[in-house]
């Protein structure tokens, strides 16, 4: 998974700031646009992992700060709920522009009702999902209720929401009165998921059901059970990320690029538009091998002599601290350096040919720990003994079958 940072303009000329989460292989299948809650930004623990589960599930998603929030310019007093959903346009074209134009809208509380009214001014959006949205735009004053008196007399006021203070201006008010959302919701044509919590004391589950009533089929609901409304909690949010990301499967078109099942130690498969980017399975453990840019690569993976480094590296720490541990000694810390490279061997005994090649692993240990000389030359000879080692210095057999 790698995380882009990335700017875009709003209608307004102010620059937004956005993370771009994308797939371990960068080259996601689908885009998604996802909308923070009120007075949040794009760093909230919900945006932030709901975003990566989805890239992990090979979705690329695009979450941003609103105006005049986070990192993006602009000034919040001045922003209004139709500026957010101009803001959703504009980071709509902004994907369509610089990669592919999203398909999948997501909204966590007010954001939520922002990607519906957004959704219909975008064509390529296929399916919407919002998590705890309020069903009416006008519940967002319940968190400002004793300030409305004084922004209606004197045109703005300072409020606090969450610990944090914001301008808030008589227009602010007049704008969401502005947008009624659930005859707006029976017209939208567009896959919906309603997610929220029974336990959601800031927007009650009364507005999915709201929500529910009011949206076209298809529609579907999905219980949060347990969670609060900003979804602090880190499982809660995977949870609902990876909930998202198979509903929208319905959906959305997604080119079948699975790893083969096998039943072997390890198996990677390579399709023949892939270059050299190839998707791995280990146990349990999914992963890409690649080659350099230099090679005809795209780099998005470790190559294969650095996977066979790798394993030395990893196989070597791993033998000298069950060594440590059994013997009790202070080996605080191990790190192992491996450097790979294939080296003309002259004065090989072995070679036949004088221009033979021999393999060379130069390996370098760095030892943390209160030790004596003793334990350090005796771990440096243990490190001879990790059956890596010993695999790569023996007679190795390879044995190549059709199936």
């Amino acid at each position: 998974m790698r995380t882009e940072k990335v700017n875009f303009k709003n209608k307004n000329g102010d620059d937004l700031s956005g993370y771009l989460e994308l797939p371990l292989n960068q080259d996601p299948h689908n885009f998604v646009l996802f909308a923070h809650c009120f007075t949040c930004n794009k760093n909230f623990f919900a945006a932030k992992n709901i975003s990566r589960t989805l890239a992990q599930n090979g979705y690329g998603v695009l979450r941003f700060d609103f105006t005049g929030l986070g990192e993006s310019e602009g000034d919040f007093a001045d922003s209004n709920f139709s500026g957010n959903i101009q803001d959703l346009l504009a980071a709509a074209t902004y994907l369509e522009k610089e990669f592919k134009a999203p398909s999948l809208l997501i909204g966590h509380s007010l954001g939520g009702a922002a990607v519906l009214f957004a959704a219909k001014e975008i064509e390529s959006v296929k399916a919407i999902t919002t998590i705890a949205a309020p069903s009416t735009t006008a519940h967002v004053q319940h968190l400002i209720e004793n300030n409305i008196d004084e922004i209606k007399k004197n045109g703005e006021a300072k409020v606090n929401i969450g610990g944090r203070s914001f301008k808030i201006k008589k227009q602010f008010l007049e704008d969401i009165d502005q947008h009624e959302l659930k005859p707006y919701l029976s017209e939208l044509k567009k896959s919906l998921l309603i997610m929220h919590s029974p336990q959601d004391n800031i927007v009650s589950i009364k507005n999915a059901e709201e929500l529910y009533i009011a949206a076209r089929h298809p529609k579907s609901f999905v219980s949060l059970d347990g969670a609060e409304h900003l979804l602090a909690s880190e499982k809660d949010a995977v949870y609902a990320g990876n909930v998202i990301a198979t509903w929208a499967s319905r959906y959305l078109i997604i080119p079948n690029k699975e790893i083969p099942e096998s039943n072997a130690d390890v198996v990677a498969g390579l399709e023949k538009e892939d270059a050299f980017t190839t998707r791995m399975k280990a146990g349990n453990h999914t992963f890409l091998a690649d080659e350099p840019v230099s090679s005809g690569g795209k780099d998005y993976g470790p190559t294969p002599y650095q996977f066979l480094s790798s394993a030395l590296a990893s196989c070597t720490s791993m033998t000298l601290q069950m060594y440590a541990k059994r013997k009790k000694w202070p080996l605080e810390d191990v790190e192992t350096h491996v450097y790979y490279s294939r080296k003309h061997q002259e004065d090989c005994e072995n070679c036949e040919k004088s221009n033979t090649k021999i393999d060379t692993f130069r390996r370098e240990i760095k030892l943390y720990g209160d030790l004596d000389e003793k334990q350090k030359k005796r771990l440096l000879e243990i490190a001879d003994r990790c059956p890596v080692h010993k695999s790569l210095t023996s007679t190795t057999t390879i044995a190549t079958k059709l199936i």
